[in-house]
C-alpha cells in the first residue's frame, strides 16, 4: 500500500506552497470561544452560498475546568511486572504563541513514551481526571480482552489494565471513548517494545515521531460536537500540523548518519505522505512486524493509527525539510493542487558520522523470522473468502444545497482524501445525519449488528471493498482489535512484500483481501480509525472463541 499510494501521489504532485500558515486564519466573525465557529475555508476556496446561518445540530464542546501547565514528554522504561500510574488531565498548552486548553496523560503531550521488553507484562493504573468518560486502548497489542480499553471510565474513576506485549515494534495508546474529542485534544502516546536479543541496530540514532493535527482559529481550538461528532463526512482535518505535540520538529545529525524513525499517525482523519528531502528512505517495518523484505521508498504514506519504521541516511550537510507532500482537492472547483507542509527540519552537520552504517543501509535484507512465520500460512492464501465487508455511507437530513453539491462532488475524488476541501459542509455534518457503514454482504447486517465468530487459531479471510459509488467515497483505515493480519492482495494482485498489520488503509474503489490471525480469544471491535467515522457508526464486533481449531480455517 505504501509504495502504490506514494507512487500515485508523487507522480501527480508538483512543488507546492507551504500551507502550515493556515493555522492563523480567523474563524467566522462574532463567534466566541465557547460557541460554534465555522472553520476557515482554504485559501482561494469560497464558502458555499447559504452556509452563513447554519451550525451543526449538536452543542459545542471544548475541554474545560481547572488546568495545569503541560510538561515535556518523558521516556519511561518498564520491566516485566512493573506498575505505571497514568492519569488523564486537563492542561494548558502554548503552541506557536497561542494557548489552548487540552488533555494529556500525566500532563504530557504526547503521553510518556513507554519502553518495554518483548513478552513483558505491566500493570497500568489509570485515573480519569478529565471532563468526559475515558479509557486507554492499547492499539495493536494482542493483550487480554479485559484490558482492551473499551470500558468507559467516568470522570474521577479508575481502572487497572494488565498489558502483555507478545510482539516487538512500535505501538500506541489512546482513548476508546469519544476519541474524536479526547484523542484529538492530546490523549495519545507511544509504546516501544524491544525484541528479545535485538542486537541488529545498524543506525546512529532513533527518533520517535507522533504526527498529529489540530483545527484552530484565533480563538482557540474549533469546538467539538458534544452529543455526537461534527465533521462527520471527512473527519476533523486540522490546519495546525504537529510532531510530538509541537510545530516544526528539529533534529541535528552528523553527515552520513542513519536515523531510525518510528512514525505514528495520531491524527483523527488526516493521512500523511512524509518525505525527508532527497534523503533515501528504507522502509523496514509496519504496524506489528518487520517487512519480509526491506524496501526503498520515495516517501512514507501513513493513515490514521498506522505505524511505520523507516531508516533514513543523511549524506549531505545542510538543512533537510521533513515534508507532508500531498495532492489536495478543491471540491468547489473540481481541481487538484499540490499542498506541501513543513513538519520539521533535520540539520546535517558537516562533521562526519562516528560510525558509518552505509553498507548496512544499502543492503535490503530479508527478515527470516517473519518469512518463516508467514510461510506456514501460504497454503490458505488462496482459500475462499470467509467474510466480505463493504465500506460505504448513508447520509440523511442535511440541507438540500449540501446534498446537491455532494452529488456532483462524487464525480471526482482521490484514492485517499488528503485534505478537507469543503470544511464548511464537513463541519455542518454530524453523527446525527451521517452514518458510516461496514456492511456484511453475506449476512446483510451492518455495523454493530454484525457478530462474527471464529475459533482460536482460525485463519479468517476477509474481503474489504470500498464503495466508490457512495454519496461521499473516501479512503478508510480499518483496524481490528486484539489480532494481527496480513494484506494478501489489492485489487486481485498479490501483495509482494508482507508484514503483520493491525490497520489497513483501503483506498476508494479498492478491494483488499486480508488474512486475520484469530489467535486471541474474546469479543473484539473492528472499525474505521477516522475518529468521526467510528463515532458515526462505522464499527462492528467479532468473537474469537477460546478453543484451538484443528482445521486452521475461518468460520
Amino acid at each position: 500500500m505504501v509504495k502504490w499510494v506514494a507512487a500515485w501521489l508523487i507522480a501527480t504532485t508538483a512543488a507546492g506552497q507551504d500551507t502550515t500558515s493556515m493555522a492563523g486564519m480567523p474563524g467566522m466573525p462574532g463567534m466566541h470561544d465557547r460557541g460554534h465557529r465555522m472553520p476557515a475555508m482554504p485559501a482561494g476556496v469560497p464558502m458555499m452560498p447559504g452556509m452563513e446561518g447554519l451550525v451543526p445540530e449538536v452543542q459545542p464542546f471544548v475541554p474545560h475546568g481547572a488546568a495545569s501547565d503541560a510538561v515535556p514528554s518523558q521516556v519511561v522504561d518498564l520491566a516485566n511486572g512493573d506498575t505505571l500510574a497514568l492519569e488523564a488531565r486537563i492542561v494548558r498548552r502554548t503552541i506557536g504563541g497561542a494557548t489552548y486548553t487540552m488533555y494529556a496523560y500525566n500532563g504530557q503531550v504526547p503521553g510518556p513514551l513507554l519502553r518495554v521488553p518483548q513478552n513483558a507484562t505491566i500493570v497500568v493504573r489509570f485515573t480519569n481526571h478529565i471532563d468526559l468518560p475515558s479509557s486507554i486502548h492499547w492499539h495493536g497489542v494482542r493483550l487480554d480482552n479485559a484490558s482492551d480499553g473499551t470500558t468507559a471510565v467516568p470522570p474521577g474513576g479508575t481502572f487497572v489494565y494488565r498489558v502483555h506485549f507478545p510482539d516487538a515494534g512500535m505501538f500506541w495508546y489512546h482513548p476508546h471513548v469519544r476519541e474524536d474529542i479526547a484523542q484529538n485534544a492530546g490523549l495519545f502516546g507511544n509504546v516501544l517494545v524491544r525484541a528479545v536479543g535485538d542486537s541488529d541496530h545498524a543506525v546512529n540514532a532513533d527518533a520517535v515521531l507522533m504526527l498529529h493535527d489540530l483545527l484552530v482559529d484565533r480563538h482557540g481550538v474549533i469546538p467539538y460536537g458534544h452529543e455526537a461528532p461534527d465533521f462527520a463526512i471527512m473527519g476533523r482535518i486540522g490546519n495546525l500540523l504537529l510532531v510530538n505535540g509541537e510545530p516544526r520538529y528539529h533534529l541535528t545529525v552528523r553527515r552520513g548518519d542513519v536515523v531510525r524513525f518510528y512514525l505514528t499517525n495520531a491524527s483523527s482523519a488526516r493521512s500523511y505522505n512524509v518525505t525527508f528531502g532527497d534523503a533515501p528512505i528504507k522502509l523496514i517495518a509496519a504496524d506489528v512486524s518487520p517487512l519480509e523484505r526491506e524496501l526503498m521508498v520515495g516517501s512514507v504514506v501513513i493513515a490514521p493509527a498506522q505505524r511505520f519504521t523507516a531508516d533514513v541516511r543523511f549524506d549531505h550537510p545542510g538543512d533537510v525539510a521533513i515534508l507532508n507532500r500531498v495532492q489536495a482537492v478543491n471540491n468547489y472547483a473540481g481541481e487538484y493542487f499540490a499542498e506541501v507542509d513543513t513538519l520539521g527540519t533535520i540539520h546535517v552537520m558537516a562533521e562526519a558520522t562516528t560510525a558509518d552504517h552505509a553498507k548496512a543501509f544499502a543492503t535490503l535484507r530479508t527478515n527470516a523470522a517473519v518469512t518463516q512465520d508467514i510461510e506456514r500460512l501460504r497454503p490458505v492464501f488462496t482459500k475462499p473468502v470467509d467474510h466480505e465487508l463493504t465500506l460505504t455511507v448513508n447520509i440523511q437530513g442535511l440541507p438540500n444545497s449540501i446534498v446537491s453539491f455532494m452529488t456532483v462532488d462524487t464525480m471526482y475524488f482521490s484514492p485517499v482524501e488528503w485534505n478537507d476541501g469543503m470544511p464548511d459542509m464537513n463541519w455542518i455534518s454530524t453523527g446525527k445525519e451521517v452514518r458510516w457503514i461496514l456492511r456484511d454482504e453475506a449476512g446483510a447486517k451492518e455495523n454493530m449488528d454484525i457478530a462474527w465468530h471464529a475459533r482460536q487459531g482460525d485463519l479468517v479471510k476477509i474481503r474489504l471493498r470500498n464503495d466508490a459509488t457512495s454519496m461521499h467515497p473516501m479512503g478508510h483505515p480499518i483496524h481490528f482489535h486484539g489480532q494481527r493480519f496480513l494484506v494478501l492482495a489489492r485489487d486481485g494482485v498479490p501483495t509482494p512484500d508482507l508484514a503483520w498489520q493491525d490497520t489497513d488503509l483501503v483506498p476508494v474503489g479498492s478491494t483488499e483481501d486480508i488474512l486475520l490471525d484469530a489467535s486471541n480469544p474474546g469479543t473484539w471491535m473492528a472499525h474505521c480509525h477516522i475518529a468521526e467515522h467510528l463515532k458515526a457508526g462505522m464499527m462492528m464486533q467479532f468473537t474469537v472463541d477460546s478453543s484451538v481449531s484443528r482445521s486452521r480455517g475461518g468460520q
